[in-house]
């Protein structure tokens, strides 16, 4: 199981990655959300606050169950399947939720991001599955979207967005990058007429060598 932070210290990392979802342009507005695990549950972004006005008082906790535990706003309107994640993936420290531009609208056709590219295996598996499409902030989405993040650390939800996991908000918003980078070279990819996919076989190659990648 990861380690939870200090708490303070997991609240301005929640902070910084809910701002830089603007800044970067993963999600317009206030769409999308941003959690991390706490020692008590998980910490959560409340809902229908601009992110650059974020105070770390306003950040909620949760136990896994979804109650309240401390703060004073409403948490996000998706604060369960954040809940049932850190549930049934102990090694999960954070979660990023996005809207962004070319993930979402591989997500509005139901489709995957299949192995075109070998950097799909970024998200653990040899593709980022599209989880069935279940009304926002409901306990179906959050099944439907269990069952897509299955051996995988990203999926897209149909109709809505994509979902990122990591031990920290920092990595799973750089997760959330590399999704949507990956969903706009595949929307271009389609635009020209789609390409093969990578094997099986190659893409266990390309995470067995993942494993040993960057600096250990």
């Amino acid at each position: 199981m990861t380690k939870p932070m200090p708490e303070q210290a997991l609240r301005e990392q929640i902070i910084a990655a809910a701002i830089e979802l603007n800044c970067s342009g993963l999600s317009v507005g206030n769409s999308g959300n941003v959690s991390a695990r706490s020692q008590r549950g998980a910490l959560v972004t409340p809902t229908g606050v601009a992110y650059k006005n974020l105070k770390v008082a306003d950040i909620v906790e949760l136990n896994l169950g979804g109650t309240v535990l401390s703060g004073v706003l409403k948490p996000s309107s998706e604060w369960q399947f954040h809940c049932d994640i850190y549930r049934e993936r102990p090694e999960v420290g954070a979660i990023v939720h996005t809207h962004s531009l070319h993930a979402t609208a591989l997500a509005c056709t139901n489709r995957e991001i299949p192995a075109f590219h070998y950097m799909v295996a970024v998200a653990g598996g040899d593709n980022i599955r599209c989880a069935k499409y279940a009304i926002f902030g409901s306990p179906e989405l959050a099944s439907n979207a269990l069952v897509a993040l299955q051996q995988r650390q990203a999926c897209l939800l149909a109709h809505h967005g994509s979902i990122t996991l990591a031990d920290t908000p920092a990595q799973a918003l750089a997760l959330a990058e590399e999704v949507e980078n990956l969903a706009a070279q595949y929307c271009e990819v389609l635009k020209i007429g789609g390409t093969t996919i990578l094997g099986a076989d190659e893409m266990k190659q390309v995470i067995k060598k993942f494993s040993g990648y960057g600096q250990q």
